[in-house]
């Protein structure tokens, strides 16, 4: 696991345009089998899963791994083991199909492990920067008496909450949701499935739980790999995230 990054078009949010910069992002590699002439695994980027084949030469301790070819995000891993790192680039096939075509990489060698008592650290950042609220205002100048309008922006945020209440391990009641913000809520939830190594294709959940050092997206369905208790806490949790409120505020980053 680790840092994916290439120069590109990036995509800002705020501005709703694309600019020339640097494309950066989380991978996982997840080899399965190797044999004596293959290596069989998967890559995962922005929760997407590409399936990859190739080779390992041993004497350069490098690795060649080809995804399909058939989506237009696929491409060429080459890649150098070192210890429990790996580094090198990707390369897509198709270079006009994506916005940065070639990329580095730098991965650590982590092992997944399923934990019930792993949480979020509260040092991290609870802002959903995601689904930000524009509106426009008016300003107006006490000097020169001028009204001005502009556009403010405002994001939702998460409580204390996400930091006390661990939906792995105690079973929730009303009483424990009725008064928590939805974002709440949905953080709650989704680090059940963040503790089983669900790889998050929506990025306001990939954006905390990449913020944690245990945090391994592993697969695109962990459904049954739920607890009877996990799965109680989630029907709840389903319910009362339907008709909950969120808090908004302005930010800056």
């Amino acid at each position: 696991m680790g840092d994916f990054e290439g120069r590109g078009q990036v995509y800002d949010s705020e501005t709703k345009e694309y600019y020339d910069g640097i494309d950066h992002k989380k991978i996982s590699l997840k080899i399965n089998r190797i044999t004596k002439d293959s290596v069989y695994g998967q890559s995962i980027v922005d929760g997407a899963q590409r399936p990859f084949r190739g080779v390992f030469k041993e004497g350069s301790q490098t690795f060649v791994l080809d995804e399909p070819g058939n989506d237009k995000t696929d491409g060429r891993f080459e890649v150098k083991l070192k210890n429990d790192s790996i580094t090198g680039k990707w390369t897509a096939f198709n270079k006009s199909a994506v916005k940065a075509p070639l990329k580095n990489l730098k991965l650590i060698k982590k092992e997944f492990v399923y934990n019930p008592n792993f949480m979020l650290d509260e040092n991290s950042d609870v802002v959903d920067w995601e689904n930000t609220k524009y509106s426009k205002e008016k300003y107006t100048d006490e000097e020169t008496g001028k009204t001005e309008t502009f556009t403010a922006s405002k994001n939702r945020y998460a409580s204390k909450a996400i930091f006390k209440i661990n939906a792995s391990r105690q079973k929730l009641t009303e009483k424990d949701l009725k008064n928590l913000r939805k974002l709440d809520m949905e953080i709650i939830k989704n680090a059940v499935f963040a503790r089983h190594g669900y790889a998050f294709k929506k990025p306001t959940y990939r954006y905390f739980f990449e913020q944690t050092d245990w945090y391994i997206p592993v697969s695109n369905n962990v459904d049954g790999e739920l607890t009877p208790l996990e799965k109680d806490n989630v029907a709840l949790l389903n319910r009362f995230i339907q008709y909950a409120e969120d808090k908004y505020d302005q930010f800056g980053r």
